[in-house]
């Protein structure tokens, strides 16, 4: 599996509004930024996310640079939801299993 499969997932389990499938995209501890200057993990994570989850609009990814080594990887993304529009700046790391998950995951990773 290529790195980018990450943001793919997350795509996916967003426009699906599966909670759940949004929350396996990350590593158990993975770190999510949702606002700049504000983390979160675990069952945070998962709320914060119910947020961008219940504007009920899609979300479109175009991944810019992608660069792997060793079973980790940085990720830059654009992404739209709605109006709202960024650039993520995230970490992924490669699982046992072969599944890329975040590690960090910071949608305004640039600001």
């Amino acid at each position: 599996m290529h790195p980018v499969s990450v943001a793919h997932a997350f795509a996916a389990a967003f426009n699906a509004k599966d909670a759940h499938a949004v929350d396996a995209v990350y590593e158990p501890q993975g770190l999510f930024v949702p606002e700049p200057g504000r983390t979160v993990t675990a069952a945070a994570r998962q709320a914060a996310n119910q947020r961008f989850l219940d504007l009920g609009l899609p979300i479109q990814l175009n991944p810019r640079h992608v660069y792997e080594h060793d079973g980790i990887a940085l990720l830059i993304v654009d992404w739209t939801i709605g109006d709202v529009t960024g650039t993520a700046t995230d970490v992924a790391r490669k699982g046992a299993d072969g599944r890329w998950r975040y590690v960090i995951d910071n949608p305004f990773g640039v600001s």
